[in-house]
């Protein structure tokens, strides 16, 4: 039983570049509420949390950048070569993490959560969970990964590779292993299999969708076995000649779900969408032109925003694609207000932006709550 009444908690880990976060986001699609303690790491050294100052004084100003950030890079060049160096970091940013964790879940309206942590077993976080689960890659994998994605130098990858504890420790602790060796399409079903053996889904609720009436207009949450449906209605709505595959559209459900808009349960419309460390993102939009657009485009920021509350996010980012420029006054009247990324107060809030914009799209700005759910870290 975890240390949380009431809830069913699951500490997910596994070393660099295993996918951790694939198996979290396949988590949060069957209803879980999936809370990346890394991410949070990083923002308890912002310098509107209580690791900032702490930091500095353990490890001088030099690490600091031009907006008086501190600088991850140049911090990481320090500590993953330096035991010592990274057990005195640890010792400052862990309880402030545990704090944040034990926040989040307190307010969860979840009952099974899903903490993501590639630290978990280092910790006393893993005897606080239900069950370990551990997402594990072969080397090679892992140094492809993070040579593709991260751009990373095969030296410096089999680096960070090496420094890690192997992964047979993390296996050996594991209640549940999903093996990223294959497809997208593997891993969903590993995860579901798990799931299910678990008796998870007797913890979410189920859910409803109402039947259409004449003229009426439903906003559903997309699962990954809608793949086909997805790609074929992206086709449709950009009068596309290359339908993207049901492996693409299985690809983008490892970081994000869609939001499919239906009138009279005919699909007219759809909406990438994402929550990453307490961030809403709206990173594409597609709309059949003859659809209602203000009745539309008000259903579905709705359902995003009820959804995104319920998840305990912060603010809500849209990314509007050049071909929907001439509807910006209907988002405007939604609340959504044009903005650059440099005047997002949150560096959190930048760096999210920063990573989802696109070439040529136009940034809207919305914020779901004043209070900030992390401000005491």
């Amino acid at each position: 039983m975890s240390a949380w009444p009431d809830k069913f908690v699951i500490g997910l880990t596994g070393n660099i570049a295993t996918g951790k976060s694939v198996v979290r986001k396949m988590l949060e699609h069957l209803g879980a509420f999936g809370i990346d303690a890394d991410t949070l790491a990083h923002r308890a050294i912002t310098p509107d949390s209580l690791g900032y100052q702490p930091v500095i004084e353990t490890f001088g100003n030099w690490i600091l950048d031009s907006d008086n950030q501190i600088n991850r890079s140049l911090l990481g060049s320090l500590v993953f070569t330096n035991a010592e160096a990274l057990s005195r970091l640890e010792a400052i940013i862990h309880p402030l993490v545990g704090q944040a964790v034990d926040q989040l879940i307190f307010r969860a309206r979840q009952k099974v959560i899903v903490v993501e942590a590639i630290k978990l077993l280092e910790s006393n976080l893993a005897a606080k969970c239900d069950t370990v689960w551990v997402s594990y890659s072969p080397p090679e994998l892992q140094l492809a990964r993070l040579q593709q994605k991260r751009n990373m130098p095969e030296s410096a990858a089999r680096q960070r590779i090496a420094a890690q504890p192997p992964q047979q420790e993390k296996l050996k602790a594991a209640q549940v292993v999903i093996r990223n060796e294959k497809s997208y399409e593997d891993i969903w079903h590993q995860v579901n299999l798990a799931w299910e053996k678990l008796a998870l889904n007797r913890l979410s609720e189920p859910v409803v969708e109402e039947l259409p009436k004449n003229g009426k207009i439903t906003i559903q949450r997309t699962m990954p076995g809608q793949a086909g449906e997805i790609a074929k209605l992206i086709k449709v709505l950009t009068d596309s000649q290359q339908q993207p595959t049901h492996e693409d559209i299985m690809a983008n459900f490892a970081e994000k779900a869609f939001l499919l808009l239906r009138l009279d349960g005919k699909p007219v419309g759809i909406a990438g969408w994402k929550v990453e460390n307490l961030v809403s993102q709206i990173d594409s939009i597609y709309l059949d032109s003859k659809l209602p657009l203000r009745e539309s485009i008000s259903s579905l920021m709705n359902e995003a925003e009820n959804a995104s509350l319920e998840l305990q996010c912060e603010i809500s980012l849209l990314f509007l694609q050049d071909r929907y420029a001439p509807l910006l006054e209907i988002f405007q009247s939604l609340g959504y207000q044009p903005r650059y990324i440099e005047s997002l107060e949150a560096l959190a809030w930048q760096e999210a932006a920063q990573e989802s914009i696109s070439p040529g799209s136009i940034l809207l700005f919305k914020q779901l709550r004043q209070n900030r759910i992390l401000s005491l870290i």
